[in-house]
């Protein structure tokens, strides 16, 4: 984030952001809804909804088919949108952004064209103990499909922090083919020094993909300046639509890579015989895209960015040093992870308490937490809470009285759970 002192830093007016919300205007069960479960799928501004229905309504027609207005109209969107990701992202050359569902469709694009068809066998994938299921589970299924390719697991420490010194003895061997870690944990809120980890595995001669699914949303992301060479997130985290994620990819490797789907708009010639493919992104953009949803993204982008980072992260430093302060003096309350650098995500288990009942209990207080293992079971059992926490996961829209609320919502959870 950025550095010096909280007062010199611009500051979201987050009174008047969150009346962009519409959502956010709403009692539940009698009370005033707060939502703390953005780190699932965050809430979505008015320009991003209005954005969706003027697409739908003025300009909307299929893509790179039609020699029509609206045809021609809705690609100009389109490919408007791949541009503006690309900016946000600081990347070399729009055809570097290739469309998916989400940050899984992303990470499994990459475990089949890059995993099956450039790593070579004997080669290894690491990963670490901190990964969400999207970025293990694929890495799972290309280990054992018989190619050869192994799967290793950096350690995690007490701290929630990745243990670079594992991470380097996983390297030593150079037949570490990719390098696949988080770059902020949904679950820790930890922060991985992405630059560091790019630079210890090409020096061993690996290739990294950084899930950016909770980082792209807390702070600055510059694909340059990090080395790495895929990262991808996800729309409806970024006050976005679902049903669109993003996987940037160096245009070098696109072109290696073989395509993960087959069908219409991803080839430049098809016979009965054979087929030849069109060149990237278009080669991993098979069939009909997310036409209205990259248009939503779209506009989330430019409303994230309106804001400015150094304001965003501002604020999120001001909510997290809250939260740290405030959870960290609820007597019986654990809280998973205590990195030196981390972001709004804060997961937790209160004695005597379990998490779906803690949860619920919230619920009836208009607090929207979430509960479970949160896609991260191999991460609890490192912690010892196999039953899982409660995560309470914050965004622009999020105050500090909120982080209050819950804090006292806590405390008197603690009393009744006794």
């Amino acid at each position: 984030m950025t550095d010096g002192p909280a007062s010199s830093a611009p500051r979201l007016d987050v009174e008047r952001l969150r009346r962009d919300f519409p959502i956010l205007a709403q009692t539940v069960r009698g009370r005033k809804l707060v939502f703390l479960d953005s780190g699932a799928s965050a809430q979505k501004p008015r320009q991003v909804i209005e954005a969706m229905v003027r697409c739908m309504e003025e300009r909307y027609a299929n893509v790179h088919r039609g020699a029509y207005f609206l045809s021609e109209a809705a690609t100009e969107a389109y490919e408007a949108a791949r541009g503006a990701v690309a900016r946000f992202l600081n990347a070399a050359d729009p055809r570097e952004v290739v469309f998916t569902r989400n940050s899984t469709e992303a990470i499994n694009l990459v475990a089949h064209a890059w995993g099956r068809g450039v790593m070579r066998p004997g080669q290894a994938v690491l990963v670490s103990e901190m990964e969400h299921h999207a970025n293990l589970v694929p890495w799972q299924m290309l280990r054992d499909d018989g190619r050869g390719i192994a799967l290793r697991v950096c350690r995690v420490t007490d701290d929630g922090e990745l243990d670079l010194e594992d991470l380097a003895a996983k390297l030593a061997d150079g037949k570490v083919g990719l390098v696949a870690v988080t770059h902020m944990s949904n679950v820790l809120g930890t922060v991985t020094p992405a630059e560091r980890i790019v630079a210890m595995a090409h020096a061993a001669g690996a290739k990294v993909l950084l899930d950016g699914s909770q980082a792209a949303v807390h702070r600055r992301v510059d694909v340059q300046a990090i080395g790495a060479d895929f990262y991808c997130f996800t729309g409806h985290k970024l006050y976005g639509p679902t049903g669109i994620g993003v996987l940037w990819a160096r245009l070098e490797h696109l072109d290696r890579m073989p395509p993960f789907l087959g069908g219409g708009d991803m080839i430049a010639s098809v016979t009965l015989e054979r087929s030849e493919w069109a060149p990237p992104p278009a080669k991993f953009e098979a069939g009909t895209p997310a036409i209205v949803e990259a248009v939503g993204l779209h506009a989330a982008v430019d409303y994230v960015t309106a804001l400015g980072w150094p304001a965003i992260e501002a604020h999120e430093r001001a909510l997290v040093d809250r939260a740290m302060r405030r959870l960290s003096g609820i007597e019986g309350l654990r809280l998973l992870g205590r990195a030196q650098d981390r972001g709004g995500v804060f997961s937790f288990a209160l004695d005597n308490a379990h998490p779906h009942d803690l949860s619920t209990l919230l619920d009836r207080a208009g607090i929207a937490v979430r509960a479970g293992r949160h896609c991260a079971e191999p991460l609890h059992a490192r912690f010892g809470l196999e039953g899982g926490t409660c995560r309470a996961s914050f965004g622009l829209y999020t105050t500090e009285e909120e982080v209050d609320f819950l804090a006292e919502a806590l405390v008197k959870a603690r009393e009744f759970f006794g």
